[in-house]
């Protein structure tokens, strides 16, 4: 349930009322919107009536049901305002969100040595990326496949943040290593093969880093949103919704079917920012410049893109891969859709 107070309650009203329906065994959290303050009612909400809630203060405007399995992260639980993710960088703080500038990542899959992830680091920062992806835990469809270099790998993040300045994406794949993780990440990727590790999914809900929760390779909408929920749940509300692409009956031509009806669907069910791997979506490098102007036009707000100084001989997922100098180009091409729809992407000059 949510309860929505009137333009201008007074906060000693507003905590007065969350100070009354918390002695009712629920749980009130507050939610400061542009123009109104709503609260969300978390527990057993089913048998209680709207009406004896609404006779709790006379600034509550009404009492709503968010009948979605999803409360935390539908959008009606937000009295229908987008949320914003703020990650503090290097550079400064970066906000993902529907009303904001389109926030680029791009970088390698693995990160395989020093040379290699600081030159991508600073040429995607050049071109006009807010963050670094790369892989020190690589979950990989073979256990003979390159793993990544794991521990290792993060301190070569953190040197790459240290000569670039960008902010820092990076998976977990075991609860044992998030301590490790969390100290070098502005943001924890939990993985598509990871959507569904629940256990997992607690575990980042209740540390401080923003999550960025990638869509497993069969899910459905609403069983990533169920996902989000978990973390939600948990207490960490700094949420991003990846896409990158799901099985289907033809592989024949693409690694996966990039889901880009998902945006508007999205949009629609949830407050949570919304990114677009076309990389992944598309495996191969070659199409993801016509996905990833598609996701801008139709309304995502962040793309992640694979970014590697030499694909053929990348260690993993090489073929889906840009060069820096391809990467360059499809900057100058997003802009020209970006300044389209008012999403010109956010860039290190533009903010200096």
């Amino acid at each position: 349930m949510i309860v929505v107070m009137k333009i201008g309650s007074p906060e000693a009203e507003i905590n007065r009322v969350s100070e009354e329906l918390a002695t009712w065994g629920l749980t009130p959290e507050k939610i400061v919107g542009k123009h109104k303050v709503v609260i969300g009612l978390v527990g057993e909400t089913a048998d209680l009536d709207p009406l004896q809630i609404q006779e709790v203060s006379p600034w509550i405007e009404q009492v709503l049901r968010v009948e979605q399995p999803y409360k935390r992260a539908s959008r009606q639980y937000r009295h229908g305002e987008a949320s914003e993710v703020v990650v503090n960088t290097p550079d400064g703080p970066v906000t993902f969100g529907e009303h904001h500038p389109l926030v680029v990542v791009a970088g390698p899959c693995s990160v395989e040595n020093e040379e290699m992830i600081v030159e991508t680091a600073r040429r995607v920062k050049a071109a006009g990326a807010r963050f670094l992806r790369g892989g020190a835990y690589k979950p990989r469809t073979s256990p003979y496949a390159f793993q990544g270099h794991g521990e290792s790998a993060l301190e070569l993040l953190a040197t790459a943040r240290e000569a670039s300045g960008l902010g820092i994406i990076t998976e977990v794949m075991d609860a044992a290593d998030l301590d490790k993780i969390v100290e070098i990440a502005d943001v924890v990727q939990v993985g598509a093969r990871n959507m569904q590790n629940f256990s997992l999914l607690k575990k980042v809900g209740a540390q401080p880093k923003p999550v960025l929760l990638k869509r497993g390779m069969s899910a459905t909408i609403e069983e990533w949103l169920m996902a989000a929920e978990y973390i939600l749940a948990a207490g960490n509300p700094n949420v991003i919704l990846c896409e990158r692409g799901i099985r289907t009956f033809d592989r024949q031509y693409t690694r996966n079917a990039l889901d880009i009806s998902a945006i508007p669907v999205l949009r629609n069910l949830t407050h949570l920012p919304i990114m677009i791997d076309p990389s992944h979506g598309t495996g191969w490098a070659a199409y993801v410049p016509s996905m990833a102007m598609a996701s801008i036009a139709a309304g995502c707000d962040s793309l992640m893109i694979e970014v590697h100084p030499n694909p053929k001989k990348a260690l993993s997922d090489g073929p889906q891969s840009l060069t820096p100098e391809a990467f360059d180009q499809l900057m100058q091409e997003l802009a020209v859709i970006g300044k389209a729809v008012g999403r010109w992407p956010q860039t290190a000059v533009a903010l200096a």
